[in-house]
């Protein structure tokens, strides 16, 4: 059964509207108008156009924050993933970790961001949870009520390189150098940063989890659920990504279906600074990066069921 591990109220978050302005050497965007809550900042994430998707101004609905995260972990990097259920969209995607940057951090996303690994990417231990370091700083533990964390050994996140052009917040370039998107459907400016999550060897058995709030009864609700563990590896080869997804339970890689499914937009083609689409499927997204999923091989009882199969026919041949 899913443990509820925090309950939040949804009027205390408050962001503000942006207006953004782009050109082929960068963007800079800053904060207009009055905070909004969450329930108005939905209701300003509206479809919008932009006929030059190199050069504009434009105001828009909020900032969003993701992480390409690479897990370091037994010699390997992956990339990590999230399953979500997107509510004010009506649709089940995996997605980079990612969240809505409070007004109080628009100058600076990167806190949000690693926030936001603290709260979605949870690792167990056989002796508690993991907690976390960006560089000298310590991440917030956000379930320590709920959760037995580990004094040591943390996980270490690191930046890695960030994109070509840069971006501004007003007169304050952003130093890690994220990638940016205005999304054309939620009229959102979206910000990618690269960070590494380096595992400690004494972590041990590892498992992954991903949290996620939801809105419920006027409440926002996290919720850990072992049966669905909604976090997903998909592991690199020389730095690129190869056609495959797992969970990890207890240092054990499972591999995971990738039967209907889709990516959320960050994974969709980026035309200057413009990304039109709400979601890739997986197959199309394999298809842009010249990737070719393997067929498996049946494994266990249905490996066995289909042994048995072969000799029946064999016999009833041979009669």
């Amino acid at each position: 059964m899913p443990r509820t591990l925090i309950r939040k109220n949804p009027s205390n978050f408050k962001t503000l509207p942006l207006h953004v302005e782009a050109s082929a050497d960068g963007l800079t965007y800053q904060s207009i108008g009055v905070p909004q809550n969450f329930a108005q900042t939905l209701q300003r994430r509206k479809a919008i156009q932009l006929p030059d998707t190199q050069r504009f101004v434009v105001e828009l609905a909020n900032l969003g924050v993701s992480v390409r995260l690479t897990l370091t972990w037994q010699g390997r990097d992956y990339w990590v993933l999230v399953r979500q259920r997107r509510q004010d969209r009506g649709d089940v995607v995996l997605k980079l970790i990612s969240g809505y940057v409070p007004a109080h951090e628009l100058n600076l996303p990167l806190l949000t961001a690693i926030q936001e690994v603290a709260e979605e990417c949870l690792l167990e231990t056989l002796e508690g949870w993991l907690g976390g370091r960006f560089n000298d700083t310590w991440l917030p533990t956000p379930y320590a009520a709920a959760l037995h964390y580990r004094e040591t050994p943390p996980f270490v996140l690191t930046p890695q390189s960030g994109a070509a052009r840069p971006v501004h917040c007003a007169n304050l370039m952003l130093m890690e150098r994220p990638r940016a998107y205005v999304h054309l459907p939620t009229a959102s400016l979206q910000l990618i940063y690269d960070l590494r999550l380096q595992v400690p060897r004494e972590a041990k058995p590892l498992s992954l989890f991903h949290v996620d709030e939801r809105l419920e009864s006027g409440q926002l609700v996290a919720r850990l659920d072992r049966k669905r563990p909604d976090l997903y590896l998909m592991p690199l080869q020389d730095g690129q990504p190869l056609a495959e997804l797992y969970t990890l339970k207890k240092d054990q890689l499972v591999p995971a279906s990738t039967r209907g499914l889709w990516l959320a937009e960050s994974f969709a083609r980026q035309d200057g600074w413009v990304v039109r689409e709400e979601r890739v499927r997986w197959k199309d997204w394999l298809k842009q990066q010249g990737l070719v999923q393997q067929k498996r091989e049946p494994v266990g009882h249905l490996q066995r069921f289909s042994d048995k199969a072969k000799a029946l026919l064999e016999r009833a041949l041979h009669k």
